[in-house]
């Protein structure tokens, strides 16, 4: 938790924003707890071993008028997100918040239930299922559908039904085209920065309460249980495309690269309820997440939007999303998706029109304002996403990542510059007292800046760190972005404490299994220590015996390279195992391998050479800090 209270300066910016924000319209308090029916008392999810992998009590402390160590409009959506429990959308279809970063949606057909994104975890998808069953009875899973492929939206289908279930044939799997390949990437090819970095976005090592952790915008946080992924049985090809299940006819439209690579949404004719899976929530969204992603398509992310209201809206009494409320009423739904689109497509288009003048994307990002109408609604205000970072998103998706200023094309290292910056300055202790003088004006911003060059000179210099993690706390404390308060919080923690490291795990045994052989060989590749492997030349045949593929695999110039190819005598080995040693392999281990089946003829030394020169990930490095 912060040690610090929040200055003059923090308490009065966020107490202006009470004045300046529409505290009057409490329709989402209204629309969060329609429905209602019940939930778990305490709120608190544990796996076998007993430990706590969903706590919904830690934030009971969020009731009342905000304390001045929180934005007021964090605190409002952190409010409306720790409302839990099971909740009737309309007759015939319900849903569980508050017991993930994600929510559960189970729609009844004609004699059981489909069951939309089941959370992150098993054990919150169970709690989650147990708790429709207590209300709405002991019905039996007819489908599951993934809209999306991030892992908040699958992670906890075992919680809910089995595998067996799955390959019975009893339960098929719905998802978008592409949605495996997509899962799998994105945790495994940079899948331990992004979890190191998710740490922060989610303050996963923070205190909950007033001057720690209050919440994450898109929900309060994520769950830490088991991961798991039961592969779609039944991937959407199309928009238009519909499927009949227990009764129920669902209409699919697919909105590829918008909030996720594969992602999609649809509609239930029956109940005349749209599901706009994660592409219109109560919050700004993400163009570039702060854990790393690849960049989205803020322009077609609005074109699908217009889509869905040009095809469903006329058609639709409520929306719902997989996180946060829904929304009900013609008017209501049409005006609230109409804003969602143009939020994005302000954001797009003014700054593709403000790159063509000459501005970058810090010019921009720092000088772009919402339109009036769309600032007065509570769902545009940036709690995940912010017009900030997502222009600077915009910017980089066009132009990447240099601003075209020949002075900047060849800019030293942060610890480097920070030398050099701290040198021209007259030493560390002046540094200390620039950055002391300018936060005793509120300059935080410029604080953080002198204090973050003072650290990466000398990173063992206590007053630097102290000076500096206290200036993050007051930037946390005044912002209204639940990921950049978290972050903030968190680099002041490791400022004071050391490194937290990734408390969550950056993948599961499930996402690996499902690795293909080209996948697995790029993550291989990715692995290779490039000067380590200089001098190695080696050329390796694979053959899978499940599958009957063979491959080439070369390792030369320290770049590993493979090919689809049979068995050569000119290779230095050959390797035989099934898909189910992949894994093992991907974390350098080959005993694990050789205990799902792995065998090697001809130079074992060849096979070792390149398991030598493996170089994984580290998820404890260091981020604020040198």
């Amino acid at each position: 938790m912060g040690k610090s209270a929040a200055s003059s300066f923090v308490a009065g910016n966020n107490g202006d924003a009470l004045t300046s924000m529409p505290f009057g319209d409490e329709r989402d308090f209204g629309d969060a707890k329609r429905g209602f029916l019940g939930t778990l008392s305490p709120a608190i999810v544990r796996n076998a071993a007993g430990e706590v992998v969903w706590d919904g009590d830690s934030y009971d402390f969020l009731e009342g008028d905000a304390p001045d160590t929180v934005h007021p409009s964090l605190w409002r959506q952190s409010r409306l997100n720790r409302i839990h429990g099971l909740f009737e959308v309309v007759e015939g279809i319900y849903q569980v918040r508050g017991f993930d970063l994600s929510t559960v949606t189970f729609v009844e057909g004609d004699t059981g239930v489909i069951v939309i994104d089941p959370l992150i975890s098993r054990e919150t998808a169970a709690a989650a299922w147990t708790l429709y069953r207590r209300h709405r009875g002991d019905r039996t899973v007819k489908a599951v559908i993934y809209t999306h492929s991030h892992v908040d939206h699958f992670g906890g289908v075992r919680g809910i039904v089995s595998q067996a279930d799955v390959d019975s044939g009893a339960v098929p799997v719905i998802a978008p085209e592409g949605f495996v390949g997509h899962a799998v990437s994105e945790n495994v090819y940079a899948g331990t920065a992004m979890t190191r970095r998710a740490a922060y976005m989610y303050g996963a090592a923070l205190e909950r309460g007033p001057r720690g952790q209050v919440g994450a915008g898109l929900g309060q946080t994520t769950s830490t249980g088991e991961v798991a992924l039961i592969v779609p049985t039944l991937e959407i090809t199309r928009t238009g495309e519909t499927h009949t299940i227990d009764g129920l006819e669902i209409e699919f439209q697919l909105a590829p690269g918008t909030e996720a690579p594969a992602e999609m949404h649809f509609y239930f004719p029956r109940f005349r309820a749209l599901c706009m899976a994660e592409n219109a929530t109560h919050t700004l969204h993400n163009l570039l997440t702060l854990r790393g992603a690849l960049v989205r398509d803020a322009h077609v992310w609005s074109r699908y939007l217009t889509e869905a209201i040009d095809t469903f809206g006329d058609r639709s009494d409520v929306v719902f999303a997989s996180h946060h409320w829904p929304t009900w009423g013609g008017d209501r739904i049409h005006e609230y998706l109409s804003v969602q689109r143009d939020l994005y497509g302000y954001l797009h288009d003014q700054t593709l029109r403000m790159l063509n003048q000459g501005q970058t994307g810090a010019e921009i990002a720092e000088g772009l304002r919402l339109p009036p109408a769309l600032e007065r609604a509570w769902h545009t205000h940036g709690y995940y996403g912010s017009v900030s970072h997502n222009v600077k998103a915009i910017y980089q998706r066009y132009m990447g990542w240099f601003d075209g200023n020949p002075a900047r094309l060849w800019q030293h290292t942060p610890s480097a510059a920070a030398t050099r910056y701290v040198s021209a300055m007259g030493g560390i202790e002046s540094v200390i007292a620039l950055a002391q003088s300018s936060s005793a004006e509120g300059d935080y911003r410029w604080a953080a800046t002198l204090l973050d060059h003072a650290v990466f000179a000398d990173p063992g210099n206590e007053a630097a760190r102290s000076q500096l993690a206290d200036t993050l706390e007051q930037l946390g404390y005044g912002s209204e972005n639940g990921t950049w308060r978290n972050f903030f919080l968190s680099g002041a923690t490791e400022l004071r404490s050391g490194s937290f490291g990734t408390p969550v795990a950056a993948t599961s045994a499930d996402l690996l299994a499902q690795l293909t052989v080209e996948q697995f060989f790029d993550a291989l590749a990715l692995q290779i220590d490039g000067p380590r492997a200089w001098d190695i030349r080696v050329a390796l045949d694979w053959t899978f015996t499940d599958s009957g593929e063979n491959y080439r695999v070369t390792l030369a110039n320290g770049v590993l390279v493979y090919r689809k190819r049979d068995a050569a005598d000119d290779a230095d080995a050959t390797i035989r195992l099934t898909r189910a040693g992949l894994p093992a392999l991907v974390g350098g281990s080959l005993e694990g391998a050789r205990k799902a089946g792995l065998t090697i003829t001809g130079a074992e030394d060849a096979f070792l050479s390149v398991l030598s020169v493996l170089s994984p990930g580290d998820p404890n490095f260091n981020i604020v800090t040198p």
